[in-house]
Order: C-alpha cells, then structure tokens, then sequence
C-alpha cells in the first residue's frame, strides 16, 4: 500500500540533489567498458549480479570476443565458460548470443542507438537500456535497480510500489539534465550508506530531509529534545 504524501516542491528537491552530489562527488558507472558494445553485456551480466564480480569476468571475455559478430559465433557452452561466476549464466548465455546475433542481422554490427532498438534485443529490459542510452550514448535517462528504487522512496523523491512508478515521478520531479547523473547519485547512497537492512541513518548528510528517517526517528527525536 502506498503511502499518501504530497508532491515535493522544487526547493526541497533541489536540497536533496544537492546533498547528494555532494555527499557522492565521485559518482559514475562501476561498470569497466570501452563501448557500447561491452556496456550492453556488460549490463546484461549485472542482473542478479555485482559490478564487482561482472568487472573480474569481461576483460577476458571483451578481449577474445570483442565484436558483435565474434561473440555471436560461440555456443551457450563457451560463453557460459567465461560469465559462470556471474550466475545465471546459462540464461545470460542464451541472452547475449541472440542479441549478438540480432544486432549483427539487424543493425550491422551495430548497438542499437534508440530505446525501442534496445529493448527489441533478448535479455534487454527497460533498466538496461536506459544504461546503455545514458552512459554509451548520453541521452538522459533514469535507470530504476534496486538502490534507486529504495533510496528514493526512502528519502521522498518518490512515493511509489512499482519500478516504473518511481521512474516516472523522477523523470517528472528531476530535472532532466540531472537525470543520468541523479541516477548515479542514488545507486551510490544505496550502496554507501542507505543500505536495505541497516541505512546509516544518524551519519547520513540527508537525515534532515529524508522522510524515511524523519518517520522512524520520530521518538529519538523527542527524547533529545527533553
């Protein structure tokens, strides 16, 4: 169930933003990638999976199998023997190889540059593309993972249940040329200190605006105050 909260001015957005840019000054992808080409596997193989581990796996892989038409060519097995630390490997396989393909027969070897191109390709959802729009082609974008998703509706930007709820309140509510780098900013929080079971609260810089800590800290509140 959704909570009732009114629509956040402009002011209070632009705090947050600018808290967040400051606590998070070295914010950007985590992902290691060249082109488009390694970003769009390299995001495929995120799902399920952390930077960390994808960024141990692809340089072996982008080095042997650096093109399209090259990574098209290998069976489920071969590939699988490259990303099998990323788990679901048999999937992200299957995925990767027909988007390979169909990127090689339908767009000559080329990533797709349009949103409707990327989601078109096996295994591509709207996150990922919003990745690849965002980093490889620079055309803003809002990318909703799970750290978006909770800081977010933590500290108020949004007030939503669903991923593409919160997306859309944030494209409506950050500017737009803030976007790809908001999205940065909030997956940066999520990891650093908004985390899922335990949020560093008290050393949090957004605790003044947050609505997530203002709602729970309502008796610590009370009890400094007397």
């Amino acid at each position: 169930m959704e909570v009732t909260q009114e629509k956040p001015n402009k002011e209070w957005i632009g705090k947050v933003l600018d808290a967040l840019a400051s606590a998070h000054p070295d914010a950007k992808p985590e992902l290691d990638f060249t082109n488009a080409f390694e970003l769009l596997i390299a995001t495929i193989l995120s799902a399920q999976c952390t930077d960390k581990q994808v960024n141990k796996c692809t340089p072996a892989l982008f080095r042997d199998h650096p093109t399209p038409e090259s990574m098209a060519k290998l069976s489920e097995e071969e590939l699988g023997k490259y990303i099998k630390p990323c788990g679901f490997f048999n999937t992200k396989a299957k995925h990767i190889i027909a988007a390979c393909r169909d990127i090689v027969q339908n767009y000559g070897g080329e990533v797709p540059h349009s949103r409707e191109g990327l989601e078109a390709l096996p295994g591509v959802g709207r996150k990922t593309a919003s990745v690849v729009l965002s980093n490889a082609f620079g055309v803003p974008a809002i990318a909703v993972d799970t750290h978006v998703f909770r800081v977010s509706n933590r500290i108020g930007l949004a007030n939503a249940k669903t991923v593409e709820k919160t997306e859309r309140q944030l494209m409506e509510r950050i500017p737009q040329e803030k976007w790809s780098i908001a999205h940065h900013w909030l997956i940066f929080h999520g990891r650093r200190v908004c985390s899922a079971q335990r949020p560093k609260c008290e050393g949090c810089t957004l605790k003044e605006l947050c609505r997530y800590y203002k709602e729970n800290n309502q008796c610590n509140l009370w009890i400094k105050q007397e």
